[in-house]
């Protein structure tokens, strides 16, 4: 089973939207983002929350690493279609500073303070604003494994100075609880893609909830009323299904899509 992406592919769905601002459709919208039955339910309240906060465009993207070598991107998109295609094409992620900044703070900003790090972050903010992030806010959404998976969530104007430093704090504090519902939406998403996935029985979790915490075969074999041989077989199965060169990785895994 391969669950991420080295080739950098970013699935997406695509929207376009138009601004109105209406704070009240916004609260009303947020609580159910994260219980999105559907893809397509998700990307539809994204879009009216776009609508809601007076932004033109919006993207949010999840970030997930496996291990070292191994990453995941999951995104939806609320502007022209063209920018997702554009943005997974070209790689773009790879000089992304909205997510180079999601990656490392927590606080909401105006893009405006975000100074790019490289004449390549220089040229993806120019070719954003012109898909409808002239001016943007970022707001990122940690989660509980650190660095390991976050998200970010950029909405966008096509007025440079819509959003800016000093418009006003409240659309940064309603932008941080949208991440965190999209955020929360695409990590039950792609949960519940994994336990299908993979075909993970209760059996298999317990084993794994086990190797959490620091249990040896030996130990969980005397639980289980089973030699130690035959938990290091089911381990080796389980390895197996979740793409895991050992029990280590296959616990990290686990974590990571919020298995336990």
């Amino acid at each position: 089973m391969q669950h991420s992406q080295p080739n950098g592919e970013v699935p997406s769905l695509s929207v376009e939207v138009r601004s109105t601002g209406d704070d009240a459709r916004l609260l009303e919208i947020l609580p159910r983002i994260g219980d999105a039955e559907s893809t397509e339910t998700a990307v539809t309240l994204f879009r009216e929350a776009v609508f809601s906060l007076g932004a033109d465009a919006g993207v949010f993207m999840s970030c997930l690493s496996d291990d070292a070598t191994r990453t995941s991107l999951r995104s939806l998109w609320a502007c022209d279609p063209v920018w997702a295609a554009e943005y997974a094409s070209r790689r773009l992620f790879s000089h992304d500073p909205w997510l180079r900044y999601a990656t490392h703070e927590s606080e909401p900003i105006f893009a405006s303070t975000l100074r790019p790090a490289s004449a390549e972050e220089g040229a993806f903010l120019a070719t954003a604003a012109t898909y409808g992030f002239a001016s943007a806010v970022i707001a990122p959404a940690p989660s509980g494994v650190g660095t390991s998976r976050v998200g970010m969530l950029c909405i966008g104007s096509q007025d440079a100075q819509h959003f800016v430093d000093g418009t006003g704090a409240k659309v940064r504090v309603l932008a941080r609880a949208l991440a965190m519902e999209l955020h929360r939406w695409l990590q039950q998403s792609m949960r519940k893609e994994l336990l299908l996935k993979a075909n993970l029985t209760d059996a298999e979790l317990e084993l794994l909830r086990h190797e959490a915490a620091g249990h040896s075969s030996k130990v969980i074999g005397a639980a289980l009323n089973v030699e130690d041989k035959t938990i290091d077989c089911r381990f080796q199965r389980l390895n197996a299904k979740l793409d895991a060169p050992d029990r280590r990785t296959a616990l990290r895994i686990a974590k990571l899509y919020s298995l336990l």
